[in-house]
């Protein structure tokens, strides 16, 4: 590791990385200040949600989370991961305050908006280092004024176990109050249609190390690759021929949900339809229509996706056949039996896309995947049925 930069930019300040092979570089990867906090965020029985077809607004919920506090964040650029049913999003001292409230608010607010109840926890990445669970940070550059955090260390597997615990949890948890204001959920979108996967299969994996002495993943990348021939790239889900839209969208409901702090409903229910009415217009016809250029902007969409990401763990949309996934599966499961890695998939025949417009004018957003129909929250459900598996036989052996 270099040496930190100053504490309210620290993010801000880090050198972006290009190329995505570069992610099991160290040089990359900064410890966050520990008077930093952690804000990490699930939804409660999601699983049972997503089963009841919900899997939208989990994912809207999820992003939500993150939204809120970027919202109130200004010009200081915080670190974040979209975990699919929840958020993580790191914030210094300064901005604790506001940004425990606006996640507070989003509690109060997403079980009338979408009838989902949100945990959410501000956890001290000073506790999480004296627990043995360190917090690093890299920047991975999506696109010129577009980047991703990438998480290593122990310390966002140990917050979201702290989140979950009833135990722990509770010292760190965050409550919303009986009054609470509605969240600014500015920039919140999900207007695409979801994404057909060409190739048959929308493979979401999480894949974790069980290295004591190195928990990277990365390393893991260089067979799938070789299984797919090809750059993960060209396995992204966002691509010239998934992207499609239509008028009305059938993601727009939830948009004006989470966009109904800042006006009326019927008010915003007209501004919605008509801003997705000429976006469509634009779409159809590829021209430019005040800050939104339909074509540039899905050739900028499909780069700024996170379809492959880091946060201690390895998590992938994959655009794949189903003879790829069968070998992709079959090659983790090679590795978990030898006791190298713990892995967790899901399949859909698609996946969603969430969106975080900034500034279209600056072309500056972000866009999360997650496979249809659960996602990341089915695959670390198989996760960690693997995990307990794995456990049962550790006991079984000392016996």
């Amino acid at each position: 590791m270099t040496d930190q930069p100053s504490n309210l930019n620290f993010y801000s300040d880090l050198k972006a990385f290009k190329e995505f092979s570069e992610i099991d570089n160290p040089s990359h990867f900064h410890a966050l200040p520990d008077d930093w906090v952690l804000l990490v965020s699930d939804v409660v029985n999601s699983t049972s949600a997503i089963e009841n077809g919900k899997y939208k607004s989990v994912n809207m919920v999820g992003a939500a989370s993150i939204t809120a506090v970027i919202n109130i964040a200004g010009d200081v650029k915080l670190p974040f991961a979209f975990g699919g049913d929840g958020g993580l999003i790191a914030v210094p001292p300064d901005l604790l305050q506001s940004a425990s409230r606006e996640m507070t608010r989003l509690q109060a607010a997403s079980v009338g908006l979408f009838d989902l109840s949100l945990r959410a926890a501000a956890i001290p990445v000073a506790a999480l280092r004296d627990a043995g669970a360190d917090t690093l940070v890299a920047k991975y550059q999506l696109s010129a004024g577009n980047d991703l955090a990438m998480f290593a260390g122990q310390g966002v597997t140990t917050a979201d176990q702290w989140l979950k615990s009833d135990e722990i949890g509770r010292e760190y948890a965050l409550i919303p109050g009986a009054e609470e204001e509605f969240p600014n959920l500015e920039g919140l979108s999900c207007r695409w249609e979801p994404l057909k996967a060409r190739n048959g299969t929308m493979l979401t994996t999480i894949i974790a190390s069980l290295s004591k002495q190195d928990d990277s993943t990365t390393g893991f990348t260089e067979p799938i690759v070789d299984i797919l021939d090809g750059e993960l790239s060209n396995f992204a889900p966002a691509h010239g021929e998934t992207l499609r839209f239509r008028f009305p969208p059938t993601g727009l409901p939830f948009e004006i949900a989470a966009a109904s702090r800042h006006s009326k409903w019927l008010a915003r229910t007209i501004w919605t339809h008509f801003t997705a009415f000429m976006q469509y217009f634009c779409e159809r016809f590829s021209i430019k229509v005040g800050d939104y250029d339909g074509a540039i902007y899905r050739d900028e969409l499909i780069s700024n996706t996170d379809y492959r990401k880091y946060d201690g763990a390895l998590r992938m949309v994959l655009d794949v056949s189903r003879e790829q996934a069968d070998k992709i599966e079959a090659y983790l499961e090679g590795e978990f039996r030898a006791g190298r890695l713990i892995y967790g998939t899901w399949r859909a025949d698609s996946a969603l896309m969430t969106c975080l417009l900034f500034d279209l004018s600056e072309s500056q957003h972000v866009h999360f995947i997650d496979g249809a129909n659960g996602g990341y929250a089915m695959a670390a459900k198989a996760l960690k049925r693997r995990i307990n598996e794995r456990q049962n036989d550790q006991r079984s052996a000392v016996r």
